[in-house]
């Protein structure tokens, strides 16, 4: 195994560290993982490549909160039925691939794959992640970086493109979306949020 340290910030003021392991036999993965067990470590295995991803930093975890509550809400008032899934573990040996998404959604009907996975970047490098979804064949994977959302769906022709509004939620305003994920408050961001769509 080759192993790779790397820290590389996506913001000045939050560091999270990661390793990568090159030549990770499956069985190598799962006796890392178990040994990780209870750590707070995120793994994430494609093809032989293991990246080991300090636990979530606060800043982390706010912004995956601000984003998923303000999606909970507009799923609610509009009346999609969805089924939260949290971090559920994808992916299996026979894929070559592993990983725990920070949030993930069904919509209308609980399935195996997730239709919409929410990744917070708060450090740059290390596994794409959109190969590993696209191997997953994930329709919609959201990347939250830097107060900003960039949304990626899966094509027909087995490739991700980066799309304006969501295929998924198309009446979705994302500006609004993002203007609330970046209030202060998360409070008064939902209340904000739920005026706006209303008051449409």
């Amino acid at each position: 195994m080759n192993a790779q340290l790397l820290d590389k910030p996506a913001s000045e003021s939050v560091q999270e560290s990661y390793v990568v392991l090159h030549d990770v036999s499956w069985e190598k993965f799962e006796a890392i993982d178990l040994a990780l067990e209870g750590t707070g470590a995120r793994l994430t295995y494609l093809d032989g490549t293991l990246e080991i991803m300090s636990p979530p930093s606060e800043a982390h975890e706010d912004s995956k909160s601000n984003v998923s509550i303000l999606l909970d809400a507009y799923l609610r008032e509009k009346g999609i039925r969805f089924y939260r899934r949290g971090s559920a573990t994808l992916g299996e040996r026979e894929e070559g691939a592993r990983r725990e998404p920070d949030e993930s959604y069904n919509l209308e009907t609980k399935k195996s794959i997730p239709d919409i996975v929410i990744e917070v970047v708060i450090t740059s490098g290390g596994i794409d992640k959109l190969q590993f979804y696209k191997r997953i064949k994930v329709p919609e994977v959201w990347f939250w970086q830097n107060r900003k959302l960039a949304i990626y769906h899966l094509r027909e022709s087995g490739e991700y493109e980066a799309i304006a509004s969501s295929t998924l939620l198309p009446n979705l305003d994302l500006d609004l979306l993002v203007n609330c994920a970046n209030m202060p408050d998360q409070y008064d961001a939902v209340t904000e949020f739920l005026n706006k769509i209303r008051s449409k």
